[in-house]
């Protein structure tokens, strides 16, 4: 069975890829699919959204298809970026543009009022309408300054306080192992198998 990952992001589809492996299907690009626009991000919440994605992906592709949405929740900013992480500085804002606003807007907080929760749905949709939500999610805080070159988006200013490290300081492995991605995908790899007992992929 081939199922399609339904982003435009390298980032994100080299992290689905990675923490979707040996799961005994296909994973394809939607970019793959001539003609495929990707749907306005719509929705008030992440599960929205997620659900937007997939669905568009399926219906125009014929085949199950994964998306996801994150936001980012800083608990000083009332909950900001939230669901519009990715546009926090504008609708074509860089993941630098987003990081600077941040910590702007964070200039003076003192760290124990820095917490934030990295949150990641993730939707598999069928062309017929059947769709599985998942989520995953990490308490951590917001740093006063970049550290580390790893990553992407907010990794390099989202601390992990356990391990002391943001998300752009740990490896691949390390970031999964911690990460709301991870967590979410792990859990989708569960409805997965139980989709592939079903016959459904």
């Amino acid at each position: 069975m081939t199922v399609v990952i339904a982003t435009a992001n390298a980032d994100k589809l080299r992290e689905l890829e990675d923490l979707l492996a040996d799961t005994g299907v296909t994973l394809a690009p939607i970019g793959r699919w001539k003609g495929y626009t990707p749907p306005p991000e719509t929705g008030e919440t992440l599960r929205e959204n997620a659900e937007i994605k997939a669905r568009t992906a399926a219906g125009h592709t014929g085949l199950p298809a994964i998306a996801d949405d994150t936001g980012l929740d800083v608990a000083a900013l009332g909950g900001l970026p939230g669901v519009r992480a990715a546009r926090f500085a504008g609708e074509h804002a860089t993941y630098a543009d987003n990081r600077r606003k941040l910590l702007s807007l964070l200039a003076g907080v003192p760290p124990d009022r820095r917490q934030a929760v990295f949150r990641t749905v993730v939707a598999l949709a069928f062309p017929d309408g059947e769709c599985h939500t998942v989520e995953g999610q990490c308490v951590g805080e917001i740093t006063d300054e970049e550290r580390g070159e790893g990553g992407f988006g907010y990794d390099p200013v989202f601390l992990v306080r356990p391990l002391g490290l943001t998300y752009a300081e740990m490896d691949t492995a390390a970031k999964h192992a911690v990460s709301h991605r991870g967590a979410a995908l792990a859990r989708l790899r569960v409805v997965m198998a139980d989709l592939a007992r079903a016959r459904r992929l």
